[in-house]
């Protein structure tokens, strides 16, 4: 890492580092050790339990929803663990036909294997945004210069491939830890997880999936699908392909359109 970087620690880091040195001290008081070694468990696992909740904005910045004026009328569909040369292109062309634009959280080494689909993603315009290099289930237990390496071939990967430089990361299984958002800010990305998602890759009935997506429905909301590592209908389908069409007809029916993420946020 780069020791001219200068990281910013958000508040529950400092508390967190506090109650550490608390506890630290506590140790060296005659009477005191049980008391830091509590303090030092309770900060622990509150730490470890923010990195369990994707959605948690306590370890860094998080965005779980697009703000009113970026959104305008749209969500956010985000399609995660591609590109999948079985399903992929059945999503695209879902897409295409209902104007649609979506984000692709695609896994580095994916892309270098499937350059092809990794190009049409975003020949097709929509967004192709880094989702690690390999989706290790380990990734929220790895240190800071793993975590780098990891993120970073993925940038490397799909840079090469599309010539184009992600903005945004979503962590494997959306898990993390302490040195994730160290990393991101090093590199310039920003964290995006999700408002809501359908468990696809669990459920295979595309019904209750489109349920809890569509549930309380919003503008800015931030949608989580997958075209890789996918549930299966009864009838064989990946679970993305039976839910997009009736999700897209449900957004019409609203008035709502559906879009890749803005640059900016």
């Amino acid at each position: 890492m780069d020791n001219s970087t200068v990281y910013h620690i958000n508040w529950f880091l400092r508390v967190n580092m506090a109650f550490h040195l608390l506890a630290a001290c506590l140790f060296f008081i005659p009477g005191f050790w049980f008391y830091g070694l509590i303090v030092m468990l309770v900060s622990q696992v509150v730490l470890v339990a923010q990195g369990l909740w994707p959605r948690s904005q306590w370890l860094g910045t998080n965005i779980v929803k697009i703000p009113g004026a970026k959104a305008g009328n749209a969500v956010f569909i985000t399609i995660d663990d591609g590109p999948n040369p079985d399903v992929t292109p059945q999503v695209l062309q879902i897409l295409d036909r209902y104007n649609a634009k979506a984000t692709f959280f695609c896994i580095g080494e994916k892309v270098s294997r499937y350059p092809g689909l990794a190009k049409l993603i975003v020949d097709s315009g929509h967004k192709l945004e880094n989702h690690s290099m390999v989706h290790s289930y380990r990734f929220s237990l790895w240190g800071m210069q793993k975590i780098c390496r990891d993120i970073s071939n993925a940038q490397i990967s799909i840079q090469n491939v599309t010539g184009i430089q992600p903005h945004y990361f979503r962590a494997p299984a959306g898990l993390r830890n302490v040195f994730l958002d160290f990393v991101l800010q090093k590199m310039n990305l920003h964290l995006v997880s999700w408002t809501r998602r359908g468990f696809d890759t669990q459920q295979n009935d595309a019904g209750k999936v489109l349920e809890r997506l569509c549930s309380d429905l919003q503008v800015g909301d931030i949608l989580l699908l997958h075209d890789g590592n996918p549930a299966l209908t009864r009838q064989g389908n990946a679970v993305i392909v039976e839910v997009l069409p009736a999700l897209l007809q449900k957004l019409q029916g609203i008035n709502l359109s559906a879009k890749a993420l803005p640059d900016d946020l």
